[in-house]
């Protein structure tokens, strides 16, 4: 038997952005590559292994791409480190961060009976399972989605469709 978890995990050692061709002002958001890569693994592997170690039907819920606050510190789509500390019981050491779109979504979770009653049933995750950020002249980044630039859009939109197949025969 695959688990959910095994499956989730090892999509996401797979996704190499690298290949995707992005306009040059665009970079790719992948949590599990760069400085705190390792950590952000651990964090991922405690969240996955302790809510989709099974094989379960799972109802499928997609948002649009993950951002750098939620799914960029800690590789869960909805996900900050606030809430993977305080509400699903994953330790994030000294990563902090707040993720508006986090703190709805848990919301929902905690409406629905809580984290183990809704990943029981859901698997949430995004269209695109990468998010971006748009580099300013300046170097700030900020979030951006895929959609907000049509050459960002054809880029990715291969990689989106194969990524929504996979989903689709889980």
């Amino acid at each position: 038997m695959t688990t959910w978890a095994q499956r989730i995990l090892e999509a996401n050692e797979g996704f190499d952005p690298q290949s995707w061709n992005l306009p040059p002002d665009v970079r790719a958001l992948n949590p599990f590559e760069g400085s705190e890569s390792d950590r952000i693994r651990s964090i991922n592997e405690a969240f996955y292994r302790k809510f989709y170690n099974d094989d379960n039907p799972r109802k499928l819920i997609l948002g649009i791409n993950p951002g750098r606050l939620g799914a960029g510190a800690t590789g869960v789509p909805f996900t900050d480190t606030k809430r993977m500390e305080a509400i699903c019981g994953i330790d994030t050491g000294d990563l902090r961060t707040h993720e508006p779109s986090s703190v709805f979504v848990y919301e929902v979770i905690e409406a629905f009976g809580g984290p183990k009653a809704f990943y029981d049933q859901l698997f949430i995750h995004s269209v695109c399972p990468l998010g971006f950020v748009k580099v300013k002249p300046n170097g700030s980044e900020v979030n951006y989605n895929y959609y907000d630039d049509k050459i960002l859009e054809q880029a990715v939109l291969p990689n989106i469709t194969d990524w929504l197949h996979r989903l689709a025969q889980w």
